[in-house]
């Protein structure tokens, strides 16, 4: 471990406003959430006096974001010259404050890879909160009741409140293409399962990593089924993700991720998250092997701590993906009953 990566996994995270120097010219900020994950981490790039700072995402877009940013650029960040815009993935926490950001600096370019924008357009524009029998049917049809419906499908109406829009036209980030920032070369890696194509850069001349949400080092990213996409296999995607990342990134690169802490030993952890998804399929499969369930029933033996309303809409989600993971490896089969789903253990 170099003396840079040792220093900071013990440097205490930046308050809002405020900024970390976690590699000469790579700021580390933190940002406050109103969830039980109460942070998100963002970074900037410095690319000289002429081109300004180069930002890695974009907070929550609600007010106390906006705050924490007018202090980092009156802060920092020198006054706020921004080059460009760089957005990890379309969930709120990272991409929700990116038109307000972008207004407010003078729209600089925003970069996203293709899928990540156009499913934040998608959201953006009511992809989760129609009227569409659709989504009632999804969560009918895995065991909701009526209540449990309306909260589910509250989330989609919850993203809308905490996004500002995005511009009409991007510059799409390409798998494995060199990202020139600050004189730094970064290789876009992209990362499946915690959302389609999130982006993440590594710099392999100084071993840095900026991960998003693909690496945590110490929850796991959230594996997420939703209702336009009923039968897919998110958990295949982000264990085929971990092994890319693998055989892309060195062991000893020091990692930036998008909560929490920075890290090191990335294959340890990499094992240490594909391991956690085979311990939940064995749970579900040992759950459903003496009566099939429902996701609805499922969910609160999966998840045995109380949970608010945000985090039971993942949990419902993520046991669903164990389940569909399970299904297309054919250790698990659904058992149809009217309009209500059960799953079993084969």
């Amino acid at each position: 471990m170099s003396r840079l990566a040792a220093n900071l996994l013990d440097t205490p995270p930046p308050a809002p406003g405020e900024a970390v120097e976690v590699a000469p010219g790579l700021l580390w900020m933190r940002f406050r959430l109103p969830f039980a994950l109460n942070h998100v981490n963002i970074y900037a790039i410095d690319e000289g006096e002429s081109e300004g700072w180069a930002l890695f995402d974009a907070g929550l877009g609600v007010e106390e974001t906006y705050a924490a940013w007018e202090a980092a650029l009156a802060g920092p960040l020198r006054g706020g010259r921004v080059s460009r815009l760089i957005v990890s993935h379309f969930h709120p926490d990272h991409v929700g404050a990116a038109g307000w950001l972008l207004r407010r600096l003078g729209d600089p370019p925003l970069y996203m890879t293709e899928t990540e924008y156009l499913f934040a357009r998608y959201m953006m524009a009511g992809g989760e909160t129609t009227e569409d029998p659709l989504y009632e049917a999804f969560y009918r049809r895995h065991g909701a009741d009526a209540e449990e419906t309306r909260i589910l499908i509250e989330r989609g109406h919850n993203y809308l409140r905490r996004v500002t829009g995005l511009p009409a036209a991007f510059h799409p980030l390409e798998r494995r293409v060199p990202l020139n920032l600050g004189g730094r070369s970064f290789r876009v890696l992209t990362g499946a399962g915690h959302a389609p194509a999130q982006a993440m850069l590594h710099c392999a001349e100084e071993d840095l990593l900026l991960a998003a949400d693909q690496v945590l080092g110490r929850i796991t990213p959230n594996i997420s089924v939703h209702a336009m996409e009923p039968e897919a296999d998110p958990v295949a995607r982000f264990l085929d993700s971990l092994e890319d990342l693998r055989g892309e990134v060195p062991d000893e690169t020091l990692v930036l991720p998008g909560h929490e802490q920075p890290l090191t030993a990335l294959h340890g952890r990499l094992e240490e998250l594909a391991a956690h998804h085979q311990i939940r399929c064995a749970v579900v499969r040992e759950i459903c092997r003496t009566e099939p369930l429902t996701v609805s029933e499922l969910t609160p033996k999966l998840f045995a701590r109380p949970l608010d309303p945000h985090q039971k809409s993942f949990a419902f989600a993520e046991a669903l993906a164990h389940v569909n993971h399970l299904v297309a490896r054919g250790e698990m089969a659904w058992v149809e009953k009217g309009e209500v789903w059960r799953a079993r253990s084969v």
